[in-house]
């Protein structure tokens, strides 16, 4: 091989190389945003600076952006670190490009079924994600119920994660708060779909109320706007014990961007 090949062979390994590894980046973002460059070197066993080239160039293309998060508690001293949540654009690049064959198919549903077909639709389809799911969710409370769904979603693509929710420590409600956990999906394959038909938003978070055997909140959603799909779960007892099987609880939705 002469040596221009050597280098052209070259090159293009170190490009996909670094495609590949921006590719992760913006996938981890998605899943654990708002998160920093430290905390993504550390999980891809990579340097800061070469986590935050990736960042720079995923920034400049309008994948990722910056998180504006509202101060709260003591100030803290020096700069604070950047955070990065994925953006609507991100979202795109990750799921692909067959939301708008399903967006048209949703659209010919309403138009010759009307919104009950839309939502019939939608029904059918998370009630099939419910039976799928449900003989994997065997943990005996909402807590670790909320864990084993974490991992079937993330291999599902929604790169979702599960966070405890602090409770406040001063204030009205110190003590009194109930202890829960947040259900993150970071990333949502039908995104720009739900923004139209958000009868699958609404019918997910009742598949998610009815495998978790609690009721569920919808906080947030990335087809409202925001940067990842947030459901608040009770964790105080669990609704399985003593029932032989799951238990259907309302869950609620937000109304943000609908």
């Amino acid at each position: 091989m002469s040596a221009t090949a050597q280098v052209s062979t070259g090159h293009a390994a170190s490009h996909e190389t670094d495609g590949t590894t921006r590719r992760r980046v913006l996938e981890l973002v998605a899943s654990r945003g708002p998160v920093t460059a430290g905390a993504l070197a550390t999980v891809l066993g990579l340097t800061a600076p070469a986590v935050r080239r990736h960042l720079t160039l995923l920034e400049e293309d309008g994948k990722i952006t910056v998180h504006e998060a509202t101060p709260s508690g003591a100030p803290r001293r020096g700069r604070p670190a950047r955070r990065y949540v994925v953006t609507s654009g991100g979202q795109s690049e990750l799921a692909g490009g067959y939301q708008e064959i399903a967006r048209q198919v949703l659209r010919f549903l309403k138009e010759t079924g009307g919104s009950a077909a839309v939502a019939g639709f939608a029904k059918e389809r998370f009630d099939a994600v419910a039976r799928s799911y449900a003989p994997h969710l065997t943990a005996p409370d909402a807590e670790g119920r909320a864990a084993q769904l974490v991992q079937l979603l993330s291999a599902d693509g929604y790169a979702a994660s599960v966070r405890p929710v602090p409770a406040p420590l001063t204030g009205p409600t110190a003590g009194v708060v109930a202890p829960a956990v947040q259900l993150c999906q970071g990333h949502c394959p039908v995104q720009h779909v739900a923004e139209e038909f958000p009868e699958l938003c609404e019918q997910e978070a009742r598949a998610f109320s009815e495998l978790l055997g609690s009721h569920v909140q919808r906080l947030a959603t990335i087809a409202g706007g925001a940067h990842a799909c947030t459901t608040n779960i009770p964790v105080t007892a669990s609704a399985h014990q003593g029932t032989g099987g799951p238990r259907l609880f309302p869950a609620t939705t937000p109304t943000e961007g609908k």
